[in-house]
């Protein structure tokens, strides 16, 4: 399941580890700050949907009561009781 990193020097000859520690898998990132300085984002979190709320109630009963309708017209849902 899990795979083997393929690196990117071709066939690594001398020295196996100083060639894989010039790789980009091992170059240097910079880390966001969460908290404090520096760390205001422009661009919002994916779960920070704005006006979410009202975005559920556009129309999706209608579209419900249509399937409820269609599929005890087909016989699949019994009538209340």
């Amino acid at each position: 399941m899990t795979e083997k990193y393929r690196h990117t020097r071709g066939i690594i000859q001398d020295n196996a580890l100083a060639a894989l520690l010039t790789d980009p898998l091992f170059r240097q990132r910079r880390e966001n700050n969460k908290k404090g300085k520096g760390s205001y984002n422009r661009k919002h979190k994916q779960g920070k949907a704005t006006n979410w709320e009202a975005s559920s109630k556009n129309g999706s009963t209608v579209f419900t009561t249509g399937l409820l309708l269609s599929a005890i017209d087909s016989g699949i849902f019994t009538a209340w009781g």
